[in-house]
């Protein structure tokens, strides 16, 4: 009879805190208890500082978060601090009046362990990958990128290319104008190179999302066609051009008149778009597949030699 221990996962994302409550069988079974996302948009007002405003806000968010836990009696609890807390001049002083303010003690950790934890909950989302793919996690602060296989990682690295860094860059006029796009893909074409090398040695046209920006993608272009699976979904991809079109064509006000599309997403998802088919172009993808699974799911399915 296996073992069945209660955990949760606080992911302190740029723009969201997620929160996940679980039941983590010993054999890795994952059975959800609670899911809850709140956007704090913690770069609101920049990510080198972390302005009043979302301060509180994140703060709120996990006050919140204290009672819910408390409310379905977690023992373990891992709060994780990502890109926004590791650049703010100021994240250390949140993590600290989180602590002090809601017994919440947060652990940072790096685009390295980021990835890492991504790739574990991905390949456990996703049927056997024979074959190499290339995930992606689009964050508020930073991307991570992994080229793997079932049986092996081929490359990781974190880059700092999150939606509210490249939208504070690059996205000033609405619509977004042509010069701006122009000027973020080159941003991308420069800052991508060790991706681009990464691909040209280990080449896939398979790509898996996590997440955010894909998770709309897979309300949106879920393929009804392919085979039904419980914690993935593969999309139509010949929907993406028309839904890149209709959606970095449009005005904010138009964005959020778009079914699906959440408010809290609708500023941000431009150059999430515009980020996805420069990567998708950049390897030649002729197939997406969106993971359920992302770090949270990592991080409950880790063992202590998986954060190495």
């Amino acid at each position: 009879m296996s073992t069945v221990t209660r955990r949760a996962v606080i992911d302190l994302g740029t723009n969201t805190f997620h929160l996940l409550i679980a039941d983590v069988s010993a054999t890795g079974g994952i059975s959800e208890i609670y899911r809850e996302r709140i956007f704090v948009k913690l770069a609101a007002e920049g990510i080198a500082t972390i302005g009043k405003a979302p301060f509180a806000r994140g703060i709120k968010a996990l006050r919140h978060f204290r009672i819910v836990l408390d409310e379905h009696d977690v023992p373990e609890v891992n709060a994780i601090g990502t890109a926004a807390l590791r650049t703010a001049a100021n994240g250390k002083e949140f993590i600290r009046e989180a602590a002090e303010k809601s017994g919440i003690n947060i652990q940072l950790i790096d685009g390295d362990q980021e990835a890492q934890y991504i790739t574990l909950g991905v390949l456990n989302a996703i049927p056997a990958a024979e074959d190499r793919v290339l995930i992606m996690d689009i964050g508020g602060g930073s991307t991570e990128f992994i080229i793997a296989d079932e049986r092996q990682v081929y490359w990781r690295r974190s880059f700092p290319l999150g939606v509210s860094v490249l939208m504070t860059g690059f996205h000033f006029s609405d619509p977004i104008s042509g010069g701006e796009v122009s000027a973020l893909e080159n941003h991308l074409k420069t800052s991508l190179t060790p991706l681009r090398e990464a691909l040209a040695t280990y080449p896939t046209t398979h790509l898996v999302g996590a997440a955010g920006t894909f998770d709309v993608l897979a309300e949106r272009l879920q393929d009804t066609a392919a085979p039904r699976h419980t914690t993935s979904h593969q999309l139509n991809i010949a929907g993406f051009g028309p839904l890149y079109e209709r959606i970095v064509g449009a005005t904010l006000a138009e964005r959020l008149a778009l079914p699906d599309v959440p408010e809290e997403r609708a500023d941000m998802i431009v150059v999430a778009m515009i980020l996805l088919r420069f990567v998708s172009r950049l390897a030649g993808i002729d197939r997406i597949t969106v993971s359920d699974y992302a770090m949270k799911e990592g991080i409950l399915l880790a063992r202590p030699q998986d954060a190495k």
